[in-house]
């Protein structure tokens, strides 16, 4: 396996470890102040109703529900964020999964909360950065937080590979 190889699979363990810790996050929200988790359906659903054509939804929790679309949402976002771990190595450099810092991962892990903000949370039909919510400020700060520790979740997880192949 070449050094670039390397990186490419380096990048997708740390990305696949940093959405973990965003999902041990929202189980930790969920058990210890009854915060509902991200329904990981509805970005199944959207992405099952593309091939047919459609992007936006009114309410996507009132779209009805199609094959797999749990299944198709989980993959997605694990899929997503394996994508923004690849993004930071090469903002970043391939060095930065050797000897990573916080700084770059929570950067970029608060920039990704711009996805959900301006494409999907207006075609679920909750409208730009959750404005059609019942307490918009809530839902973003959800978002963001959610986001930051999933920009956490990359310094640790690439910590965490950085020390078990240094040994």
């Amino acid at each position: 396996m070449n050094i670039e190889h390397t990186y490419v699979f380096v990048a997708v363990a740390v990305g696949l470890g940093a959405t973990l810790v965003m999902d041990l996050w929202a189980i930790v929200l969920k058990r210890a102040f009854n915060i509902p988790s991200p329904n990981y359906c509805f970005v199944g659903r959207w992405l099952r109703y593309m091939p047919e054509g459609i992007f936006r939804h009114g309410s996507i929790s009132a779209a009805p529900r199609k094959p797999a679309e749990c299944t198709v949402g989980w993959i997605a976002h694990y899929a997503i964020g394996v994508v923004f771990a690849l993004s930071l190595v090469l903002l970043a450099s391939p060095r930065w999964l050797q000897e990573p810092t916080l700084l770059p991962a929570v950067i970029l892990g608060l920039a990704t909360v711009a996805i959900p903000f301006f494409v999907m949370q207006p075609s679920f039909g909750l409208g730009l950065a959750s404005s059609k919510t019942p307490n918009p400020a809530q839902a973003r700060l959800r978002s963001v937080m959610n986001h930051a520790v999933f920009g956490l979740g990359l310094y640790v997880s690439a910590l965490a590979i950085s020390f078990v192949f240094k040994t």
